[in-house]
């Protein structure tokens, strides 16, 4: 039997194949890491569990990168929504224990250090992802910036 020629398919060119263009550049990547890192940084700095300025690095590199590095923006929306929604969840559960006069303290006390070590955990892994080039997504995290 014989194939028509305009079906037969041809095998890949491996010397002329294009990289994709949405491939992240390592400057891009290693600006997303820092994205995702600054939020650690800043709350080192401010010194106080609240952490105010857990989304003051991602918002700061997100402002500055965001029209030149299309894989910062991305990365860095996404690290600075996840910090304004783990300071939500911080500030709904000190409103808890003010509201209780103190009793909501049992229940914000452990929620409050399952929520800051989940933050920890997924932050790194958020900068350890970006830095492969990875568009990381955090769960449970509000997309209050689009």
């Amino acid at each position: 039997m014989s194939v028509p020629p305009e079906s037969v398919v041809p095998p890949p060119s491996h010397g002329s194949a294009v990289p994709p263009t949405d491939v992240p550049s390592a400057q891009e990547r290693q600006w997303a890491m820092f994205a995702h890192l600054s939020s650690l940084l800043g709350l080192i700095l401010t010194g106080h569990w609240f952490g105010w300025g857990c989304f003051l690095g991602p918002l700061i590199i997100w402002l500055v990168k965001k029209d030149s590095m299309p894989f910062v923006n991305d990365q860095g929306k996404e690290a600075l929504n996840f910090n304004i929604t783990v300071a939500i969840v911080v500030f709904a559960l000190f409103g808890l224990t003010l509201i209780t006069l103190g009793l909501g303290v049992l229940i914000a006390v452990p929620v409050g250090i399952v929520v800051g070590v989940a933050w920890l955990v997924f932050t790194i892994v958020a900068a350890i992802r970006a830095n492969e080039g990875v568009r990381y997504r955090y769960p449970f995290t509000l997309r209050l910036i689009g």
